[in-house]
């Protein structure tokens, strides 16, 4: 199913040219950078990330703690969920690369046919997809992580279209997508997930994973009283 225009005068194809032709009068390292970014860069730094995120959630107080974890834990886990519904997606949309359409474009990744979820059609970047879910699930655990989560999916779908490996209606999709997988199921996701952290939380030996060590708090220090000097049976006498 073409499902996509993938020809002719349009704003779709427009934009590919504009933001790829780019590529063209960029520095032969720009677009190396560019294509290392666009494959595993920004992926990788929405990973570390939810670590980060995680780290400042487990020194909050539980019941705080308990949500943002398992918020954290449906990021990963929904942005594998828009992968697999992306699968069908692209089968049925059946649109080819835009490099296979159009001529005179600059594809920039070397590894094409490897890497993730990579396939002859184009609707939706796969890896967009994936950014952007784990993006929104950061968002849905700490606003300002996840502010800068969706900034990155954002980016990593100029990447993709700037590679000539993608329309950006491909990347339209994949936020679109990435977005709908996240919130939808959110509410289904956080009821069953919450008390499973909670219970983890409670545990001896996974506590840790949920709350960070509890430190001691210092004592108050008293003021010193005075004391009353003792009274001699001499004292008394006198």
């Amino acid at each position: 199913m073409a499902g996509l225009t993938t020809g002719g005068p349009n704003v779709d194809v427009s934009l590919l040219y504009g933001i790829n032709g780019a590529a063209r009068h960029a520095p032969a390292w720009l677009d190396r950078v560019v294509s290392l970014v666009g494959e595993y860069g920004i992926l990788l730094a929405l990973v570390l990330l939810v670590l980060w995120c995680w780290r400042g959630a487990r020194r909050q107080d539980e019941a705080t703690a308990v949500e943002s974890v398992a918020a954290l834990v449906w990021a990963p886990l929904a942005a594998g969920l828009a992968l697999l519904v992306n699968v069908p997606l692209r089968e049925f949309v059946g649109r080819q690369r835009p490099f296979r359409q159009h001529e005179g474009l600059q594809v920039l990744d070397p590894a094409f046919g490897w890497g993730l979820g990579r396939t002859e059609f184009s609707f939706v970047s796969g890896h967009t997809t994936l950014a952007m879910a784990l993006g929104v699930g950061l968002f849905v655990a700490n606003r300002k992580f996840g502010l800068l989560g969706i900034g990155l999916a954002f980016a990593e779908g100029l990447c993709r279209v700037y590679m000539g490996i993608h329309y950006p209606t491909d990347v339209i999709g994949g936020l679109a997508l990435g977005t709908a997988v996240v919130l939808l199921l959110a509410p289904l996701a956080m009821a069953a997930l919450t008390p499973l952290v909670r219970a983890v939380a409670r545990s001896r030996r996974g506590g840790r994973l949920v709350r960070a060590k509890n430190l001691a708090l210092p004592r108050p220090v008293g003021l010193p009283q005075a004391q009353t000097p003792p009274t001699h049976e001499s004292d008394l006498a006198a």
